[in-house]
């Protein structure tokens, strides 16, 4: 009796399709055999008398092209389910086969075993390939390995050519292979460790940080020993990517607490990268900050790929040697416990049982709900103001007749006044720059406000201290400049008596705020008249753009004073060059500095040496106070007010990992009046506040100071 193999049969010749070679009956082709290839083999049908009908069917030349396409996989694995189904006395029988030798049964149980001429189930058509079946991958120095055993008599598909290639290779080079696996799996691990274990500020990246024992990597471990192989695999991809997303996170809370002193907010920073691409723009060139950019953006891709890749590695090995791994997560969460019960630690503050990943996890959550609640918290806070309704004849009394002057300094901190390598420097600077205030007939005194921003983000020092709210991040930032909260400006332009200027040589683009701050004009870096060179992120030294001012603003005739606000840029990072002072009559257009810039120092050579950075800083520093109290005495009159403070401190590496926010804050006048309605402030005498000045939050000046010079609050 035959097995009935398909709908068709196959034509009886005695020739092989055109384009198959003819195979004769060999000794693994004897249906007596026993082999997957003799049970498939079509020579088990009576009606199929020579070698020719042995080829698959979708070989055969009669057969229609729809039925042709069938992979011959299934034919066979039709022809074995029919006959487990429907066996009968004469299929047991074989058919007589002439002088037909015993074949070897067990040598064809793997595929090194199968002689390639032996076989009609492997083909050369890209049909005989079956796509679903998957090839196990080997997890160990030895030979390939898979999940589950294929069953007896079951097809095995052709490995892949690359496979082919590393058992070849493998097998040659033995010592190679096992050295590469060890260290690849080595590698794998150390990855996925460091990856626990990252610290969050550079100055805590030391080697008795990552000796430490993660409890993610225990519950981690755990799960991929009891998932199935699909899942774990899927498991693997979602953790592998989630760790090297946190990684990321990791290395831009280092950059951040690095130039900001504070860690990376994964809501409201991002805006941040467009105004770090221009810095970088303006500090390397255009192609230096595109090839960071790009080292940037292949840094990521490579951390994702490489944490997925470990992790997927280190759970396939878990789950390939379970008893191992078992035994091995047990003990070390025994040893976790132990260690966070008795709480043993490898040095001071870095405890051996580690839960950073987790703690890090909890902290960001818990920083992106308290950013979204802060936003509709601080719109509340922002309506409220005791100065909103005070009638314009109740505003600034004190100052009537005044010409005002607000100047920030960029960077201008604490740290250059106190600290040990740039304090001789600029004290050295402020004492002389005040005795040409007295001389000159000028007096001052001085505080200390604590900015609400570090390192960088200027406008939020800005907005800080003129609208008398606490303006730390971005968010509050766009809150309170669509609003109509009174500014310091604001408050002078509200009166009628003064007419409001801002100089501001640092913007290049369109600035909306310009209204929010009460500024009827603005001079910028397009149209104050500067035809030299850039100094870095500067866009003109600061000597010129006080220049610009005097002949563009102040020495016209104004029927009012004026309330000017004007930020002063040549102390911003990276601090090179920095501009040189040059004689007054020769400033001109700006030409001048075109040598100076060139004669100048390269930022390369400055912002990667902590060292270099501190003291090019202070020079900046000097060169700033210098340029603004020139300017005073040469144009001041009795009548001129001048307040000028930094916006917040450098940057850590430049100010320390551990500064305050302070910056100093000095009002400057000739008319003692002016200075006596401030007396209750108890400051410091002079450009230099003392240690023990006493130091308020950068958002209470603006009350303070409306207060003192005749404002009557009207909540």
């Amino acid at each position: 009796m035959s097995f009935n193999t398909s709908s068709r049969q196959l034509s009886k010749t005695d020739e092989a399709p055109e384009g198959v070679p003819s195979q004769e009956v060999t000794p693994l082709d004897s249906p007596e055999a026993g082999t997957p290839e003799a049970e498939t083999a079509e020579t088990e049908t009576p009606e199929t008398e020579t070698a020719g009908a042995s080829v698959p069917e979708a070989e055969a030349p009669e057969a229609d092209a729809a039925e042709a396409e069938a992979p011959e996989v299934e034919v066979e694995v039709e022809v074995e389910a029919e006959a487990e189904a429907d066996p009968e006395p004469e299929a047991a029988e074989a058919p007589e086969v002439p002088d037909v030798p015993e074949a070897k049964a067990p040598e064809t149980e793997t595929p090194e075993a199968q002689p390639s001429e032996a076989t009609t189930s492997e083909t050369e058509t890209p049909e005989a390939e079956n796509p679903g079946a998957e090839t196990p991958e080997a997890e160990g120095p030895g030979a390939e390995a898979s999940d589950v055993d294929a069953p007896e008599g079951a097809v095995t598909p052709r490995p892949r050519r690359w496979r082919r290639v590393w058992g070849g290779w493998r097998e040659k080079y033995p010592v190679a292979a096992r050295v590469l696996w060890w260290t690849t799996t080595a590698v794998a691990l150390a990855v996925v460790v460091v990856a626990l274990l990252m610290p969050t500020q550079a100055d805590k990246v030391r080697v008795a940080a990552f000796v430490r024992l993660p409890v993610e990597a225990i519950f981690g471990a755990a799960l991929l020993i009891v998932l199935p192989r699909r899942p774990r695999i899927a498991v693997a991809v979602l953790a592998g990517l989630g760790l090297g997303a946190l990684t990321v996170v990791n290395f831009l809370d280092i950059g951040f607490n690095e130039y900001l002193g504070r860690g990376f907010n994964v809501v409201l920073d991002w805006s941040l990268f467009s105004d770090a691409q221009g810095y970088l723009q303006d500090t390397f060139g255009k192609g230096g900050a595109l090839g960071i950019a790009a080292l940037a953006v292949t840094l990521v891709i490579a951390v994702l790929a490489l944490t997925t890749m470990s992790v997927i590695r280190l759970g396939n090995l878990a789950a390939r040697n379970t008893e191992t791994a078992t035994r091995t997560t047990l003990v070390l969460a025994i040893v976790w416990v132990t260690c966070a019960a008795l709480g043993v630690q490898y040095a001071p503050g870095i405890p051996i049982a580690s839960e950073h990943t987790m703690q890090a996890l909890q902290f960001k959550t818990e920083q992106v709900r308290r950013t979204l609640r802060d936003e509709a918290e601080f719109a509340k806070i922002a309506k409220k103001d005791d100065f909103a309704d005070t009638p314009p004849d109740q505003l600034l009394t004190g100052l009537r007749g005044k010409d005002m002057m607000i100047t920030f300094i960029e960077s201008y901190g604490r740290s250059a006044i106190e600290d040990p390598v740039m304090a001789p420097g600029v004290d050295a600077t402020l004492t002389a720059e005040n005795k040409k205030l007295t001389d000159a007939g000028f007096a001052a005194k001085s505080g200390w406000l604590t900015s609400a921003t570090y390192g960088g983000g200027s406008w939020l020092g800005h907005s800080t201290f003129m609208s008398g709210l606490w303006i730390s991040n971005q968010q509050r930032y766009r809150t309170v400049t669509a609003g109509e909260r009174l500014t310091l400006p604001g408050a002078f332009k509200k009166t009628g008596a003064w007419d409001t200027v801002g100089v501001m040589p640092g913007i290049q683009k369109a600035w909306p705020e310009q209204k929010f701050y009460g500024i009827d004009k603005l001079y910028d870096s397009h149209n104050l008249g500067y035809k030299g060179p850039k100094f870095s992120w500067s866009t003109m030294p600061d000597q010129y753009a006080l220049t610009a001012f005097e002949r563009l603003v102040h020495s016209k005739k104004h029927d009012k004073p004026l309330m000017s606000t004007i930020i002063l840029t040549s102390s911003h990072q990276p601090w090179a060059p920095i501009p040189e002072l040059v004689p007054q009559d020769q400033v001109g257009d700006g030409s001048i500095y075109n040598a100076i810039e060139k004669a100048g120092k390269k930022p390369g050579d400055i912002i990667t040496d902590s060292a270099k950075s501190k003291q090019e800083y202070g020079k900046s520093i000097q060169y700033s106070v210098s340029s603004l109290i020139n300017y005073l005495v040469k144009y001041g009159n009795k009548n001129t007010v001048l307040i000028f403070l930094g916006d917040h401190q450098p940057i850590a590496r430049v100010s320390g990992n551990h500064a305050s926010r302070d910056v100093p804050v000095s009002i400057v006048a000739k008319d003692p009046k002016v200075l006596d309605k401030i007396a209750d402030w108890n400051w410091a005498d002079g450009l230099q506040p003392q240690q023990d000045t006493p130091v308020w939050k950068m958002n209470d000046f603006r009350d303070r100071f409306l207060t003192a010079y005749g404002s009557t609050p009207a909540p």
